[in-house]
C-alpha cells in the first residue's frame, strides 16, 4: 500500500543525503515536492500541511544547517514525525479488564470485519493464550452468522450457537452471560453493517455498546476506500465512541493515505492491519516500524515475528543439527523454500527488508516474485526422492525428465542446482568450523568453538540473549548470499542488487512454549 509514496520520499530524500551542504531554498524545495508526494497519496490536506510545517520548523534549524550530514539529519526528521503522525507508540488491544472481556467490532459492510473477528480471535488464543468466545450479532446480511460459525472453525474458536428471532442486544446479553459461564477471557461481538452510514446502524450499534458495556470498541476500515475512511472513523467515534481502528487491505494497491490520516483526524490509534486473505495475516500496527517501511528501511522486527509464527520448532532443529553435520539436501532446500513462502512469499519478505525499494524495478524484470518460489519447489517435487538426496547423479536425460514434469526447462534445473550446491558448501563450511565473520566471531566468543552451534547450543544463546537473536543463526537465508542461492540475483549484473539477509530466529524460539 505504501510503495507508491514510499518510492516518491526515497527519491526526494536520496537527493538530499547527496548534497555535502544543504541550504534552506534546498530544504523548501525538498519539502514542496514532499507534500505533493502525501497528497497523492491520498493523505488530508490539514494533514499534510501540519507534517511539513512540523519537518520545516526542525528542518531549517542550526542542527540541521551545521550538520556533518545535513541530508541525513532531514531523513531522520521526516522519519521522526512521520511516526508522530502516525501515533506515536504502538497501542495493542487493551485486554485489561475483568474476565470476559467484551470486544466490539463495527464497521460498513465489505470492509472484512467478520474475517477481522476470526483473525483476531486466533491471534488472542494462539498467540496470548486466551480463550475466546466469537459472537455474530447481524441479522440482517443473509448467512452472516454461519459465515463466522465457518470461520470459527477454521481458527478453532468456538462461537455462540445460533438461536432464530433473537435481537442483537439479546445474542449480545446471551453471548456475555454464556461467556460468564464457560469461564471465557474474550468475547468478540461482530455487529452488523451496511453499505452505507445510517441512521438505523448507527442506533443498532449505540444499543449493543448500552448492554454489553465493551472494554475495546474497535472500527474495521477498508484502507482502499482513502479519505473516506477517515470519514466513516469519525463518524463511529461521534456516535459510538471507538477506541482504536484495525484497518484491512493493507497489501492493496491504495495509496496509503488513509493509514498517515487516521490517528490525526480522529485521535483514535490504528491498533492492527490486516495483511491478506489467511487467518494469520494480521499484524500489529507500530508507528516506527510503519515509517521505516514507507522510508525504505524495512521492518525487520515483522520478518522475525512472522519467522516465529511460521517456522515449526522441532523442523528447524533438526535442518539446524543437519546444516551443522554438513547435510545439506534439495529436499532440505525445499523446506527452505516453504518456509519463504509461508512467511509471505518473496514479496512480502522483500517488503520488510532495508533498502529492497530501489531493486524493485530489477526484480521485476528478472521475475524475481513469489512464483519463483513456486517454479523452484515444483522442480524438486518433480525428482525422485533418490536424486534429492543425491543431486550429484542427475544427468542431462534426468534434467530433461525433471523439467518436463514440472513445465519448466533445463535451464532452471541447472540453475536450481548450482544455487544447491552454493548452499551446500556454505553449510559445510560452517559445519568444519571453517566458518569466517560474524559466526565464527559469535560462537567463540560464547564458548561454542569456530563452528555452527548445535541446536542445544543455540537453544543456550537463545535464553543469553534476551534482546533476540543476532542475524544470521541459523541461517535459514544463508548470509553471505541474500535469499537463498540468489546472491546478487541472476542477471541483474555485477553488484546490481545483493540484498541484506532478513536474520534467523528469535530469542524465544527454542525455549518451550
Amino acid at each position: 500500500m505504501f510503495d507508491n509514496l514510499s518510492e516518491k520520499l526515497g527519491g526526494i530524500l536520496d537527493r538530499l543525503t547527496r548534497r555535502g551542504a544543504l541550504s534552506e531554498q534546498d530544504v523548501d524545495e525538498a519539502l514542496r515536492e514532499v507534500r505533493r508526494a502525501l497528497l497523492e497519496a491520498d493523505v488530508a490536506l490539514d494533514v499534510s500541511r501540519a507534517f511539513i510545517d512540523q519537518v520545516k520548523k526542525r528542518a531549517v534549524g542550526v542542527d540541521v544547517i551545521k550538520s556533518v550530514t545535513p541530508g541525513q539529519m532531514v531523513v531522520k526528521i521526516v522519519h521522526d514525525e512521520l511516526i508522530a503522525t502516525l501515533g506515536s507508540d504502538a497501542q495493542p488491544i487493551d485486554l485489561n479488564a475483568a474476565a470476559p472481556v467484551p470486544i466490539m467490532m463495527v464497521g460498513l459492510q465489505g470492509s472484512g470485519k467478520t474475517t477481522t473477528t476470526a483473525k483476531i480471535a486466533k491471534r488472542l488464543t494462539e498467540r496470548d493464550n486466551k480463550k475466546v468466545l466469537m459472537a455474530s450479532l447481524d441479522t440482517r446480511r443473509p448467512a452472516a452468522m454461519e459465515q463466522l460459525a465457518v470461520l470459527g472453525q477454521q481458527v478453532n474458536v468456538p462461537t455462540l450457537p445460533i438461536v432464530e428471532g433473537q435481537s442483537p442486544v439479546q445474542i449480545a446479553n446471551r453471548a456475555i452471560q454464556a461467556a460468564r459461564l464457560g469461564g471465557y477471557d474474550v468475547v468478540l461481538l461482530d455487529t452488523a453493517g451496511r453499505i452505507t452510514l445510517d441512521e438505523a446502524m448507527m442506533s443498532e450499534a449505540a444499543e449493543v455498546k448500552r448492554a454489553a458495556g465493551p472494554h475495546e470498541i474497535l472500527l474495521v476500515a477498508d484502507s482502499l476506500t482513502g479519505q473516506d475512511a477517515v470519514n466513516l472513523a469519525r463518524s463511529f467515534d461521534e456516535r459510538v465512541g471507538l477506541t482504536g481502528i484495525v484497518l484491512t487491505r493493507v497489501d492493496g494497491d491504495g495509496r496509503g493515505g488513509a493509514a498517515l490520516s487516521m490517528r490525526a483526524v480522529t485521535g483514535k490509534p490504528i491498533k492492527l492491519i490486516g495483511t491478506g486473505e489467511r487467518m494469520d495475516a494480521l499484524e500489529d500496527f507500530d508507528p516506527s516500524r510503519i515509517a521505516g517501511r514507507i522510508l525504505g528501511m524495512g521492518d525487520i522486527v515483522a520478518l522475525v515475528e512472522k519467522a516465529a509464527t511460521s517456522i515449526d520448532r522441532e523442523q528447524a532443529m533438526r535442518a539446524a543439527e543437519r546444516m551443522r553435520k554438513g547435510q545439506f539436501d534439495l529436499s532440505d532446500l525445499r523446506e527452505q523454500l516453504a518456509g519463504m513462502a509461508k512467511m509471505g512469499g518473496m514479496s512480502g519478505l522483500m517488503a520488510m527488508m532495508p533498502g529492497v525499494a530501489k531493486i524493485k524495478s530489477q526484480m521485476a524484470e528478472r521475475n524475481l516474485d513469489d512464483g519463483m518460489l513456486k517454479r523452484q519447489m515444483a522442480l524438486i517435487d518433480s525428482m525422485t526422492p533418490g536424486e534429492r538426496k543425491h543431486p550429484d547423479i542427475l544427468k542431462a536425460s534426468r534434467k530433461k525428465r525433471i523439467a518436463a514434469g514440472a513445465g519448466s526447462k533445463v535451464e532452471e534445473v541447472n540453475k536450481l542446482l548450482k544455487m544447491h550446491r552454493t548452499m551446500a558448501d556454505m553449510m559445510k563450511a560452517m559445519g568444519g568450523g571453517k566458518a569466517r565473520g560474524p559466526m565464527a566471531g559469535l560462537a567463540r566468543m560464547m564458548g561454542m568453538g569456530g563452528g555452527m552451534p548445535s541446536p542445544e547450543e543455540m537453544a543456550k544463546l537463545a535464553e543469553k540473549m534476551p534482546g533476540g537473536m543476532p542475524p544470521g543463526m541459523p541461517p535459514t537465508m544463508p548470509g553471505g548470499s541474500g535469499l537463498p542461492g540468489l546472491g546478487k540475483f541472476p542477471g541483474l549484473g555485477g553488484g546490481g542488487g545483493k540484498l541484506p539477509t532478513p536474520g534467523g530466529l528469535p530469542a524465544d524460539f527454542f525455549k518451550k512454549k
